[in-house]
């Protein structure tokens, strides 16, 4: 499906019936079963890049559709904008007094959280009572595309030079670039830019930093997603729940070697909280919990490509990440990683890969909204089986 039609289209209660024959189309059918490790592997981009994904034109159209064709149900608002002054939009559904905040396409070339998103957006805007009952019991607040400069270039970074960075930050004069810009592109990972104090600001001898260690809030996309944040957090005193939706390589297989996996998910992103300050709300077994609600809603899909989600690596030590700095704060932390950038396979199974995604988020916030969450068991999570590397059959991607 186009994204022009998928725009036209955005409005219509057929969407729903196209989203699951394009996933059904994109595997054979995903009830027959999982997709051989033996299956392709890095060969056959299809050289279309982010084409055929919903660029920034249709994005900004389908919020504004939404937003009308609820009535104003799913408010939609201005929250920032990018370094190269397109505007960044959140998008907020429900009343209810736990709040989940989900960020998309943080890297520009990691198009399907974008995609769910915005069909998941319009279920919970609808008219139904399931959607109606979920409203009062929670409140989703989406940034549908965060790096809205590196979608448009169908890169990871954003579109900024040190230069800009140092002309909004004079006191970096002499510093040397931060190590997540790319001078090649002339661009950040954003995704690197964050730090659990909401009030830091840059200092010179904090740079160049490395992975190991926090952010700067030196990007202007970094401080949107943090204001989000703050002003969630003076709403209602905790984020309860941060989801961020990105993708990953395509070649990854379940640990006992049946099968190819494309999702992985995790809660971890600190090695030791205590390195960073005091930050007493950090609850390492509530992000558990919640990837287990995302874990159990795509297991409900059978025996099927969708239950073969695996686990993210779990030496991961980001603290710069939105993911790490937020779950310092007290939020628990979900992390989609759907195989496929734009640059490996263009839209190749674009709608299975958008549909789990959809899958998951959906069951994660139905599980908040119930409650049911609460009570999910963490030993769930600790036995997802773990992700493996497949070799490329063909050059390295």
């Amino acid at each position: 499906m186009s994204a022009r039609s998928w725009v036209a289209t955005l409005a219509s209660a057929a969407l729903i019936a196209g989203f699951s024959t394009v996933a059904a189309n994109a595997t054979g059918n995903p009830t027959n079963g999982a997709i051989p490790p033996v299956s392709h592997c890095g060969t056959e981009a299809s050289g279309s890049g982010n084409e055929g994904f919903v660029d920034y034109a249709q994005l900004t159209t389908a919020l504004q559709q939404l937003e009308t064709s609820t009535g104003g149900t799913v408010d939609v608002e201005v929250a920032g904008y990018s370094n190269q002054g397109r505007a960044i939009h959140t998008a907020r559904v429900g009343e209810g007094d736990k709040v989940v905040y989900v960020q998309t396409q943080i890297h520009g070339n990691e198009m399907h959280g974008t995609e769910a998103a915005l069909e998941l957006l319009k279920q919970w805007g609808s008219d139904s009572p399931a959607a109606k009952k979920l409203r009062k019991n929670v409140t989703v607040v989406v940034i549908p595309r965060l790096n809205v400069d590196g979608g448009e270039l169908d890169q990871r970074q954003n579109d900024m030079t040190w230069d800009e960075v140092v002309a909004d930050f004079p006191q970096l004069a002499g510093a040397s670039p931060s190590w997540n810009y790319n001078s090649r592109v002339g661009g950040f990972d954003i995704n690197r830019d964050f730090h659990p104090n909401l009030d830091y600001v840059p200092a010179a001898e904090d740079f160049p930093g490395d992975s190991a260690d926090t952010g700067w809030y030196i990007t202007p996309e970094a401080q949107t997603s943090r204001d989000v944040y703050r002003s969630l957090e003076q709403e209602f005193g905790t984020v309860d729940y941060f989801v961020d939706l990105h993708n990953q390589w395509s070649c990854y297989a379940t640990d006992d070697m049946e099968s190819m996996s494309p999702l992985s998910i995790s809660a971890k992103f600190i090695d030791n909280p205590a390195e960073f300050g005091s930050w007493p709300k950090f609850d390492m077994d509530a992000s558990k919990r919640a990837n287990v609600a995302v874990y159990q809603a795509l297991q409900k899909r059978g025996k099927s490509s969708y239950g073969d989600l695996t686990l993210y690596p779990q030496s991961t030590n980001l603290p710069g990440t939105a993911l790490g700095s937020y779950q310092l704060r007290g939020s628990a932390a979900i992390l989609f990683e759907t195989s496929s950038q734009t640059q490996y396979d263009g839209m190749k199974r674009n709608g299975m890969l958008a549909k789990m995604v959809e899958t998951g988020l959906g069951g994660l916030v139905d599980a908040v909204a119930d409650g049911s969450v609460n009570s999910l068991d963490t030993g769930v999570y600790d036995a997802i089986p773990k992700r493996v590397t497949l070799p490329s059959d063909g050059p390295g991607v």
